[in-house]
């Protein structure tokens, strides 16, 4: 069984999609005679990150790491976020030569802009360094590969998302929301990059109802009294209150992909979304949403849309196919680097 180390400044605790994909990708692995190592904040000392303290930076010696990986003698090495795990592995592998791929999850240039004077360009430059110095750069869309091929990224391979089919599901429908309906849903995390403001400030029948948790939730509170903050939820809980929903509301307009999404069409729910990268590649042409840059539009339209159709259009991702997908990139990432050493 070949061995694959993940390394990863996103995990536990945080809830996001990077986290829910390294989760699953880890678990289907072994289905396909591969296994992993999880190389992550865990038994390390971190810090709060400046401006969104739920996200921990690990504070590792180099050597510390580097005894990891020689421990794990891994056959190869994925780096999955550009944090300190991920340069320290980074500078392992090409300290000893090693092939390695990355992934890119999340747009940080305009994340750090929209907390920061930080021009997107610097930053940019910064990932694009460090993700083409790798054999190959996984990204989950269509959009998302052009987008960065256009920014000089090369490399670059698909790699997309799945859903648990099984744990959201609607026939878990239930009023275990005691609200009045309509009640238009969001979850994700709570930050200023995610938009929510376009979704709450909408002038819609029925209920809003957030999940999720991060540094905007205090704010947004105070700011919208009628809404209904959950927190956090995981597992059976969220699942249980994406089919007690009845449409999902996707505000962002910088997600790469937006796994949520898969989640709530599973359960059900059909997606409002402005056409944007991400909900046009996830839910565009589908007929499972609606979207349009007049979001109440979109959410009130997506109403109409029925709850098997959007079921159906989900259950077209699975972790299992995410996973070979993710396998057969390694596998010709290694054959490439193997290619051009003999030219």
């Amino acid at each position: 069984m070949s061995r694959i180390l993940i390394a990863s400044d996103a995990w536990h605790p945080q809830i996001n999609g990077v986290v829910r994909t390294l989760e699953r990708l880890s678990r289907h692995l072994p289905e396909f005679g591969a296994e992993a190592t999880m190389l992550t904040p865990e038994g390390y000392r971190t810090v709060p990150c400046p401006t969104y303290p739920e996200i921990r930076l690990t504070i590792a010696a180099p050597g510390a790491i580097g005894h990891r990986l020689d421990e794990a003698a891994p056959d190869h090495v994925h780096i999955a976020t550009e944090g300190p795990i991920g340069y320290a592995v980074r500078r392992w592998c090409r300290k000893r030569g090693r092939i390695f791929t990355t992934s890119y999850h999340t747009r940080f240039p305009e994340y750090l802009a929209a907390r920061l004077p930080v021009p997107v360009d610097w930053t940019y430059a910064a990932l694009r360094a460090f993700h083409n110095s790798g054999a190959g750069c996984m990204v989950a869309t269509a959009s998302l590969q052009d987008e960065l091929a256009g920014r000089g990224f090369t490399h670059l391979m698909r790699w997309s998302r799945g859903v648990d089919a099984d744990l959201f599901d609607p026939a878990r429908r239930s009023e275990i929301l005691d609200l009045p309906r309509p009640i238009f849903l969001y979850v994700g995390r709570v930050a200023v990059e995610k938009n929510i403001g376009a979704f709450l400030d909408l002038d819609l029948p029925g209920s809003k109802v957030v999940v999720g948790d991060g540094p905007a939730l205090e704010t947004l509170k105070r700011a919208h009294p009628k809404v209904s903050f959950l927190g956090a939820k995981v597992g059976e809980a969220l699942a249980n209150v994406y089919a007690a929903s009845d449409c999902f509301v996707f505000p962002s307009r910088t997600d790469t992909f937006g796994v949520v999404m898969l989640e709530a069409m599973a359960s059900g729910l059909p997606v409002a979304a402005f056409p944007v990268a991400g909900p046009r590649d996830v839910v565009g042409g589908t007929g499972a949403g609606v979207l349009d840059e007049d979001l109440r539009k979109a959410a009130l339209a997506a109403l109409d849309i029925p709850r098997a159709h959007c079921r159906t259009v989900a259950l077209r991702h699975s972790w299992q196919a995410a996973t070979r997908q993710f396998l057969d990139n390694v596998i010709a990432a290694q054959k490439s680097c193997a290619a051009s050493a003999f030219v």
